[in-house]
């Protein structure tokens, strides 16, 4: 695996409870958004974004800095993947729907892994949904964390041949 970094943005801890346990599961670095820097970006071949989703879709606050450094940032040869925390219980609407909002900062500008189906998740709508799937790693923590880790590592297994 080349060089890999885990970034989350986390209000209550679970984005960043669950970018842990993905860095410990791949052996990565984990950082939160608001300490990224475009050195970190730089010295990263992959990688792996993640966000909880907050009123009507909206990203975890400390990452609109972190979109201005990605946009600002030459992603060019780097592999990116994404993962969200939403409630699709109480906000069904927009279920995970600031991880749409990693996607559109990075989309055409690297090599995206980890699109997921949307099969066997409950919501209405989501602006993390293209092409029929979710563009990440979509997770209910509050709701299905009887499902977490077994979704984490289906996820890791389908992206670690790319990272």
């Amino acid at each position: 695996m080349k060089k890999t970094i885990i970034i989350y943005g986390s209000t209550t801890g679970t984005c960043e409870h669950i970018a842990n346990t993905i860095g410990t599961k791949l052996g990565a670095e984990v950082i939160n958004v608001a300490d990224l820097t475009d050195q970190d970006i730089a010295a990263h071949d992959n990688l792996l974004l993640g966000t909880s989703t907050w009123g009507a879709g909206e990203l975890q606050d400390d990452w609109y800095d972190g979109i201005a450094l990605l946009k600002a940032a030459d992603l060019t040869g780097k592999t990116v993947a994404l993962f969200g925390c939403g409630d699709a219980e109480s906000y069904s609407d927009t279920f995970c729907g600031a991880m749409g909002e990693l996607y559109s900062a990075i989309n055409g500008r690297c090599t995206l892994v980890g699109a997921v189906s949307t099969d066997g998740y409950t919501f209405d709508d989501s602006e993390a949904v293209v092409d029929g799937q979710f563009v990440g790693l979509a997770l209910d923590d509050i709701n299905e964390d009887d499902k977490t880790e077994e979704r984490i590592d289906a996820w890791l297994q389908a992206i670690i041949p790319a990272l």
